[in-house]
């Protein structure tokens, strides 16, 4: 009898930890995210360094402002410093936001005529994005905050 106790004692501890474990994990994978969570003004600023080519290899900053419409499309206004030689450019491209508010942006900077990658994670209820910048030969971070939190502009 007492065995019987404790096996169903164990079972039922063992389900409900089963069961408490995959709520979370199912909640984690959709998290409501879309393109439409990024809109508005962003700031950025953003450091790290470039491999490659060698004459524009060195320490790489930047800041400026990113504007999400919500739709997928970015567009952007930014002053960058690469190895000391500073300049201004614009970026226009687009972006693609998973449900678990995570994404990805392509963008074309010019004057350069350069395509550049990233990807990111949205955080602070879409005001804030963590972004890694994936092209070759270079190794930059970024972070965006929404001018004015909390809304959209």
């Amino acid at each position: 009898m007492k065995r019987s106790i404790v096996a169903r004692t164990f079972i039922m501890a063992a389900l409900t930890a089963l069961a408490l474990g995959i709520a979370p994990t199912a909640k984690a994978q959709d998290k409501g995210c879309s393109n439409y969570t990024l809109r508005g003004t962003y700031s950025q600023i953003g450091t790290g360094v470039i491999t490659a080519p060698p004459d524009m290899a060195g320490p790489f900053v930047n800041v400026g402002t990113l504007v999400f419409d919500g739709n997928g499309g970015v567009t952007g206004g930014l002053v960058v410093s690469v190895n000391g030689s500073s300049a201004k450019v614009t970026e226009t491209g687009t972006y693609s936001v998973n449900s678990d508010c995570t994404g990805t942006y392509t963008v074309q900077i010019a004057p350069f005529g350069i395509t550049s990658n990233a990807s990111f994670v949205i955080d602070s209820n879409g005001d804030e994005l963590e972004i890694i910048v994936t092209d070759p030969n270079s190794a930059i971070t970024c972070v965006a905050k929404r001018l004015y939190p909390g809304r959209a502009i």
